[in-house]
């Protein structure tokens, strides 16, 4: 059975790198969006495996994403890995503490994020 895994960043970089990296070395279907409210409606529509959700973005960040996932009965139970630059460990705590499965560093290593990926998801 295939992964299939929503990558929700406002940068397309990001969203580019981490899909190419979920995709060709992982083996997993990857779908993305560039906003919270454009990923809410992805996640909706088509109910992912798991979400990558960036913390900062312009208009829904990623807090106010998860908590829009999170009151649907459709998307409540798909885990949730938050992608951040900040680290920092009272950061960490505070939006582990939001009901997310971990929060992933910021730049990442392509191979450490399947990985990591891999870990909090118990895949």
């Amino acid at each position: 059975m295939t992964r299939r895994v929503l990558i929700i960043d406002d940068d397309a970089t990001i969203r580019e790198i981490t899909a190419i990296t979920l995709t060709h070395v992982a083996g997993y279907e990857v779908s993305a969006a560039s906003s919270g409210a454009e990923g809410v409606a992805s996640a909706r529509a088509d109910v992912p495996d798991a979400i990558l959700l960036d913390v900062m973005m312009p208009g829904l960040d990623g807090p106010s994403t998860l908590a829009q996932l999170l009151d649907d009965d459709k998307t409540r139970h798909v885990p949730v890995v938050f992608l951040t630059a900040k680290v920092q460990p009272s950061e960490r705590a505070r939006l582990e503490g939001l009901g997310v499965r971990g929060v992933i560093a910021k730049p990442f290593d392509a191979m450490q994020l399947v990985g990591d990926l891999n870990r909090l998801l118990a895949w």
